[in-house]
């Protein structure tokens, strides 16, 4: 069991070194266990092991990556640099800003870029690896979120596995409910991070603005913003954001989750997929009345139309063919076109891609999208063409 000690040497110049030295060698975990167990103890040698590994699989979420520290739960938890940094938006520039429950810094450090920042943390290793990853404009506290005392706006992240096990209601959170509402009324300029299928109590859901994110087509967490900090107090919006640049450019939807799109009476030339955040946030209604798009069955996310509009919330295909599910007729039809190379979407229908991929192999270099979608009490299945608008 790594101990505090442990974890102060791993961020000191000397596990630097050898970070960098594994970091740029072809990576045998057992040759380089076997060479530096010779000078080390074999608890700091699987803290090197594991901090090479953590940091390759960070690079998904943080450009310096390698020059960063991560436990394997922390990394999970951390919000990816581009999320951090559009939310950071939010908060008044220069102005001090609380992050409790700040992990290894995911949000701290853009929180940080934007001005002075607290960070508030109950593990002491954690603490000290947030230390080692903040900016100058940045500090790391050890303390109990329950217990600071908030005169600023806040952010905080409490623990979604507090039992064990990833939970969507906030009374499982730690800390809880009870905990959030006494920041709140302490300072109501908060924003609270949550996972994308939280249940919130109904007097967050009236005092909140909600905020779905997105990135490369995940979305990736719920955001409830409250006091100042909420632009539309008792809304809900979904945002995409687009690209690698910093800050990231972002396209939001707002409006109602009971606005219900129109129903197709037939397909159009196009089918458009909403994006994850756009689905999660309940606004597929409001995005089809926006591009004048129907659904394809009531309930149904996949929409249609006949005509295509740049927007980062869809994915946009041309439709080629529409015909009843049949896996021999499909078959014969990717065979006649040449279709190779086979993605296959589906909601709500009770059929396995991967099974049914492997039944419709068929040779050819030409690649399709097929959609399996459920209109009345038949399936169908409709061969497209995905389209870069």
């Amino acid at each position: 069991m790594a101990t505090l000690d442990d974890y102060r040497w791993l961020v000191g110049e000397g596990a630097g070194r050898l970070l960098a030295e594994l970091a740029a060698a072809p990576h045998d975990a057992l040759a380089a266990a076997r060479t530096l167990r010779k000078n080390l103890s074999a608890t700091r040698v699987h803290l090197l092991l594991e901090q090479v590994e953590l940091r390759q699989r960070a690079r998904a979420k943080f450009a310096s990556a390698d020059r960063m520290f991560f436990t394997p739960v922390a990394l999970e938890q951390a919000s990816d640099e581009w999320v951090a940094a559009h939310k950071a938006r939010r908060f008044v520039s220069q102005e001090p800003v609380l992050d409790l429950c700040c992990g290894v810094g995911g949000d701290l450090i853009a929180l940080g870029r934007r001005g002075r920042t607290i960070g508030v943390e109950l593990n002491r290793a954690t603490a000290l690896l947030a230390t080692a990853n903040a900016p100058e404009s940045a500090a790391v506290v050890v303390g109990n979120a329950a217990e600071v005392a908030v005169h600023t706006a806040w952010h905080i992240d409490p623990d979604r596995r507090a039992t064990g096990r990833r939970a969507t209601r906030t009374e499982l959170y730690e800390p809880g409910p009870e905990v959030l509402d006494h920041l709140l009324q302490s300072n109501p300029a908060g924003s609270l991070k949550l996972a994308p299928a939280a249940v919130l109590p109904d007097r967050w859901v009236s005092d909140a603005e909600l905020e779905w994110i997105s990135r490369a087509g995940e979305c990736r967490q719920l955001v409830a913003w409250f006091g100042r900090l909420a632009v539309n107090v008792g809304g809900r919006c979904a945002t995409v954001l687009i690209g690698n640049e910093h800050p990231p450019t972002f396209r939001t939807l707002v409006g109602d989750p009971n606005v219900a799109p129109a129903i197709a009476s037939n397909f159009g030339r196009y089918l458009a997929e909403p994006d994850a955040a756009v689905l999660a946030a309940g606004l597929v209604g409001v995005l089809a009345r926006e591009h004048a798009l129907a659904a394809l069955a009531p309930g149904a996310v996949y929409l249609t139309g006949d005509r295509a509009a740049p927007d980062a919330a869809l994915a946009w295909f041309e439709i080629d063919e529409a015909v009843p599910f049949d896996v021999k007729r499909l078959r014969s039809l990717l065979r006649e076109r040449g279709i190779g190379r086979l993605e296959i979407k589906k909601r709500g229908v009770d059929i396995d891609p991967e099974r049914l991929r492997r039944e419709l192999c068929v040779p050819g270099d030409e690649h399709a999208t097929l959609f399996l979608a459920r209109r009345g009490r038949s399936v169908t299945a409709l061969l497209a063409r995905r389209l870069e608008l």
